[in-house]
C-alpha cells in the first residue's frame, strides 16, 4: 500500500485537483439523467391527475378510457425512475445524504399509487383531494430537481438548472390550473375557493417563467414568447374569465371542460417541449465540460511531466515559488535560469486553477441567491400556514401585500416572518411589520 505522504507533490495534487472536477461534471451528468427521467414522470402524473379529477367531477361521465390509459403511461415511467434511482445509490454516483432522502420519499408516493388509482376507479374520493394527493406527489418529485439544481457546482450547468427548476415549477402550476378547471368546469358549478386558487396559480405561472426567462437560453426565452401569440392561448385567457369571473354556485357549461383541459394541455406541452430542449441544452454542457476538463488534465500531465524531466536547481526553485516580486527575467538570468521559464508555467498553472474556481464561485452567486430566495419564501409560506392556519395561495398573498404596502422586498418579508416570532400574527391583522433589527 503506498504511503500517502510519500506519494504527496505539488504535480499530484494539481492533477487530482482536475480529476475531481472532471468527475464533478460526470455526476453532473448522470443527474441530468435522473432530472430527465423525473420530469418524463411528473408530466405524465399531471396528466393522469388532470384526467382524474375530470372522472370523478364528472361522476365517472368522461374521461374514464383517457385515465386509463395515462396510467399504463406512467406506470412505465415508474418502472424506469426506480431503475435511476437505483443507479444513484451506488457510491461512485456521489449521491449525498438529501438527495438519497428525497429519493426515498419519492418511492413512497410512487407505492400509493395504487390504492390511489383504486380509490379512483371506484370513485371513492372526491376530485379535490385526488388532485390534492397527486400534487402531494409532484411536490416531493420537484423538491428532488431542487435539490439537484441547489448542488450543481458549474455555472453553466447551475444557470441551466436553476432554468429547469422553475420551468418544471410552471408547469406543474400550469398543470393544477388545468385539473382544477376540469373539476369546476365538469362539476358544472362555481366554487370561490377552487376559483382563487386558479387565480394563485395562473400568478404563481408567471412567476416562475419570470426566472426561467433569467436563466434560460435566449433562443427558449424567444420560442416561450412566440407560443404567447398562438391562438389557443387567446381561447385559455377567455376561458380563465369565464371560469373565474362566475359567482359561487352559479352554474357552469360543463361542455367546456375537454375545451378547457385541451387548450391548457397544449400550453403545458408547449411548456414540456421547452423543458426536453433545456434538458438536451443539460448534457451537451456537461459533455462539453467534460472534455474541456480531459483536455486540460492532459495539457497539465504534459506540463507537469516536463517539469520533472528537466528538475531545477532547487535554490532558484525555492527563490521563484517564494519571493512573488521576482521577474522571471530576474530567476532566468541566474545559474540555472533557464529552468525559469518551466518553474513559471507550473506557478501559472497553480494561479489559473485558482482564478478558476474564484471565478467560478462568483458566477454561481446569482444561482444561489435565486435558489435561496425561493426556498425562504416556501418557509415563510409554511409558518404562515401552520401558525394561522392559511392556505398556501392566502398565505402568499399576505407576504406579497405587505412587500407592496412596504415597499420592502419579498424576500426581506419572509425573512422577518421567519426570524421574528410575533411578525405572523402582525401580518394576520394587517399591521406594519415590525422592522428588523439590522434596519
Amino acid at each position: 500500500m503506498l504511503d500517502p505522504v510519500a506519494t504527496l507533490s505539488v504535480s499530484n495534487l494539481v492533477l487530482r485537483s482536475k480529476q475531481l472536477e472532471i468527475d464533478a461534471v460526470r455526476h453532473l451528468a448522470s443527474r441530468a439523467e435522473l432530472v430527465d427521467v423525473v420530469g418524463q414522470l411528473i408530466q405524465g402524473l399531471q396528466r393522469e391527475r388532470g384526467a382524474s379529477g375530470v372522472y370523478l367531477a364528472s361522476k365517472g361521465q368522461r374521461f374514464a378510457d383517457v385515465r386509463r390509459k395515462m396510467v399504463d403511461e406512467v406506470v412505465l415511467l415508474e418502472t424506469r425512475l426506480r431503475e435511476v434511482f437505483a443507479e444513484h445509490v451506488e457510491p461512485a454516483q456521489g449521491a449525498t445524504a438529501k438527495a438519497l432522502s428525497l429519493m426515498a420519499w419519492a418511492l413512497l408516493g410512487m407505492e400509493s399509487l395504487a390504492a390511489l388509482r383504486s380509490q379512483v376507479e371506484r370513485q371513492a374520493m372526491s376530485a379535490h383531494d385526488s388532485i390534492a394527493a397527486y400534487s402531494h406527489l409532484i411536490a416531493g418529485l420537484i423538491e428532488l430537481v431542487f435539490h439537484v439544481a441547489d448542488a450543481a457546482g458549474l455555472p453553466s450547468v447551475s444557470r441551466l438548472l436553476v432554468g429547469l427548476l422553475h420551468l418544471v415549477q410552471a408547469q406543474e402550476e400550469a398543470g393544477q390550473e388545468r385539473a382544477l378547471g376540469a373539476l369546476l368546469f365538469a362539476s358544472g358549478t362555481g366554487s370561490e375557493a377552487h376559483q382563487q386558487r386558479v387565480l394563485h396559480l395562473i400568478d404563481a405561472q408567471e412567476r416562475s417563467l419570470r426566472i426561467f426567462a433569467e436563466f434560460a437560453d435566449p433562443v427558449l426565452r424567444t420560442r416561450w414568447d412566440q407560443q404567447q401569440l398562438a391562438p389557443s392561448v387567446a381561447q385559455l385567457e377567455r376561458l380563465r374569465r369565464t371560469l373565474c369571473v362566475a359567482r359561487p354556485g352559479a352554474v357552469l357549461d360543463s361542455d367546456l371542460s375537454d375545451v378547457w383541459f385541451d387548450v391548457c394541455s397544449e400550453r403545458i406541452d408547449a411548456l414540456w417541449h421547452l423543458q426536453v430542449d433545456l434538458v438536451k441544452q443539460l448534457r451537451a454542457d456537461c459533455a462539453a465540460r467534460i472534455e474541456e476538463a480531459q483536455q486540460d488534465l492532459q495539457d497539465s500531465k504534459g506540463l507537469l511531466r516536463g517539469l520533472r524531466d528537466n528538475p531545477p536547481q532547487r535554490t532558484h526553485a525555492v527563490d521563484r515559488f517564494f519571493d512573488m516580486a521576482l521577474a522571471p527575467t530576474a530567476v532566468a538570468a541566474q545559474p540555472g535560469g533557464a529552468y525559469a521559464g518551466e518553474a513559471a508555467s507550473l506557478l501559472d498553472l497553480l494561479q489559473a486553477q485558482s482564478a478558476r474556481m474564484s471565478t467560478m464561485e462568483a458566477e454561481l452567486d446569482a444561482a444561489r441567491r435565486t435558489l435561496n430566495e425561493r426556498k425562504v419564501i416556501e418557509r415563510a409560506k409554511g409558518v404562515l400556514m401552520a401558525r394561522l392556519g392559511m392556505n398556501e395561495e392566502v398565505a402568499f398573498r399576505v407576504l406579497q401585500k405587505t412587500s407592496m404596502d412596504q415597499n420592502r422586498r419579498l424576500l426581506d418579508v419572509a425573512e422577518a416572518t421567519l426570524s421574528l416570532p410575533d411578525l405572523a400574527v402582525a401580518l394576520q391583522q394587517g399591521l406594519r411589520a415590525p422592522k428588523t433589527p439590522s434596519e
